[in-house]
């Protein structure tokens, strides 16, 4: 588009567009929130669950090339509306699993549907954040992260209300059905053209900047992976809380990392990029410390606080740090530091399993400690290699 578009047009994208991210957030967290007791009706320790959660990152993977293609092949538009059926509709086959096979399967799918979902939503994005011409990148993530705030809290309500997964998950996808009825007709009709100098591998030309950047932001998607899927493991086999209060944590920990993603950009221009990093990785370390020191709901729940306070700016930093790169193009260092942090999103929550079964799920979170507190070790490294 070369004729700048009217601000009420740009507003309609972004209020469609931004709705998408919370259709994707809110499948998301639909899933966290009821792991505990898919975990309890299929009979799975924690071993069997951390075995399982390998199919998401395996799901994931397979479809990256898949997912790059068809975007780039069809367009981010249909390939978004195409998932937004397809991602809802694998979480109701979550609900309906009735062994450790079938639910394997079906995470499988689901990562793949995530996948679709999440090159899709994101080029979407970039495109309406290239209209604005401004960054509102940390903003459309801040709306994921409050559709998982609300996720959790639907998913905590539905556990009160003894409502079946397979029932809260039909819900959820007639919702999901709703919202790309109402918005998919004003979503961005086509894409940004990729310039031809813009060719190369993801890896070939990274500098010593982006992998610091990528190592940070994999501490950091260690953290969240583990609070999404082990959250409400957590407060269930170790708090122990009263009915109802098992996704206490899970909620804790969504709810501030919302808050924190839409006031991220505020702390960054006042104390520096990497006075915010070092801050966040000492508050997941404190966090997640004080939950495993003093396992009781009122300590736990304020120890989720602080880790999702810790986590919230640092992937949008991430991004922002790396679309910055004096030796990298912006779209190839941020896809670098994208697929380093994701990695850690994917594979942390499996291995903490099989720690946990081998120890238990204290000593799993006081090494998700140490991992959050390397991003206040990494992060003065910024300054050396920019």
């Amino acid at each position: 588009m070369n004729m700048p578009l009217p601000k009420t047009t740009q507003g309609v994208y972004r209020l469609s567009v931004s709705t998408f991210y919370f259709l994707q957030g809110l499948v998301f967290a639909s899933w966290a929130s009821r792991i505990p007791d898919i975990k309890s009706a299929l009979g799975l320790n924690d071993a069997d669950l951390g075995s399982v959660l390998f199919a998401v990152p395996v799901g994931q993977m397979s479809a990256m090339a898949l997912s790059g293609y068809l975007v780039g092949r069809c367009g981010s538009r249909k390939i978004l509306m195409a998932a937004s059926v397809f991602y809802p509709a694998v979480l109701v086959c979550l609900g309906m699993a009735g062994s450790f096979w079938e639910l394997a399967a079906g995470l499988f799918f689901f990562g793949v549907a995530a996948n679709l979902t999440n090159i899709s939503v994101n080029t979407q994005g970039v495109g309406v954040e290239r209209l604005y011409q401004c960054s509102i990148m940390a903003r459309f993530h801040g709306l994921w992260s409050l559709a998982g705030f609300f996720g959790a809290l639907l998913g905590a309500a539905m556990v009160d209300w003894h409502i079946s997964a397979e029932t809260h998950f039909i819900a959820i996808f007639l919702i999901c059905m709703i919202i790309l009825a109402v918005f998919s007709p004003s979503l961005l009709p086509r894409d940004a053209r990729r310039s031809s100098s813009q060719g190369g591998g993801m890896f070939r030309s990274m500098d010593a900047y982006v992998l610091v950047i990528g190592l940070i932001a994999f501490g950091s998607m260690v953290s969240e992976g583990t609070m999404f899927d082990w959250s409400g493991v957590y407060f269930e086999s170790v708090v122990k809380p009263g009915p109802g209060l098992v996704q206490m944590g899970y909620v804790a920990f969504m709810s501030t990392m919302a808050l924190g993603r839409f006031t991220a950009d505020r702390l960054v221009m006042r104390f520096g990029p990497v006075r915010v990093l070092r801050a966040s990785g000492i508050l997941i370390a404190s966090g997640l410390l004080v939950s495993v020191l003093f396992p009781m709901l009122w300590s736990a729940t304020l120890g989720f606080l602080l880790v999702g306070f810790g986590t919230s700016s640092i992937v949008p930093l991430c991004y922002s740090m790396a679309g910055k790169s004096r030796k990298m193009i912006p779209s190839m260092a941020l896809a670098s530091v994208s697929t380093i942090g994701f990695l850690g999103f994917l594979m942390g929550p499996p291995v903490i399993g099989h720690i946990a079964h081998a120890s238990s799920l204290r000593w799993s979170f006081s090494l998700i400690a140490l991992v959050g507190l390397g991003t206040a070790f990494i992060a003065p490294f910024l300054k050396k290699y920019r």
